[in-house]
């Protein structure tokens, strides 16, 4: 049976490790380093190689799950991470000053990989409706000549990290 490889991407904080953490039915494999930049003063530590979490699926297929680190400084891992993967989770921190420039930069870093495989949005950290409203998210993703899920999610819970990644295979048997 094969093995599928999703990744999840998106900026510093929008909960990549969480999200892993959350879903992993093995211990997640983190490479957390103290933070030494101007992200210092959002969290402690950050993303420098990878995250790594694992999942089986009702019919016994292994998902491997893979977290890139968020900061452009480390977008060389972005490169190698996508390798052999069928699909990404792009992870939107809502409570950032423009989420929808953020879910830019990522739909221009990894279009070739999205454009061959699918994709799936999670909208993170949207108390009270914080953040751009949905619509505004879908028009930057038909700007940009495509659609694809989007979701509001809070990724400490394993069932919106498990409907993420459900959305995101279904967007894959379709393509």
């Amino acid at each position: 049976m094969a093995e599928l490889k999703l990744i999840i991407t998106g900026t510093p904080g929008a909960g990549k490790t969480t999200a892993i953490g959350a879903i992993s039915e093995t211990p997640p494999v983190v490479t957390d380093t103290s933070t030494t930049d101007d992200l210092a003063e959002v969290k402690d530590v950050t993303t420098v190689a990878m995250d790594f979490g694992e999942l089986t699926l009702d019919d016994g297929q292994k998902v491997f799950i893979y977290g890139t680190p968020g900061q452009r400084r480390f977008e060389f891992m972005w490169k190698i991470l996508v390798q052999g993967g069928l699909g990404l989770i792009i992870l939107v921190d809502c409570s950032r000053p423009d989420p929808v420039e953020d879910l830019r930069i990522y739909l221009e870093n990894f279009e070739d990989f999205i454009r061959d495989t699918g994709m799936v949005i999670g909208l993170t950290r949207r108390d009270d409706g914080q953040g751009p409203s949905l619509d505004e998210f879908y028009t930057a993703l038909e700007n940009w000549g495509t659609v694809f899920p989007i979701l509001e999610v809070d990724v400490r819970e394993r069932e919106d990290v498990s409907l993420l990644i459900n959305a995101l295979v279904s967007t894959l048997e379709f393509a």
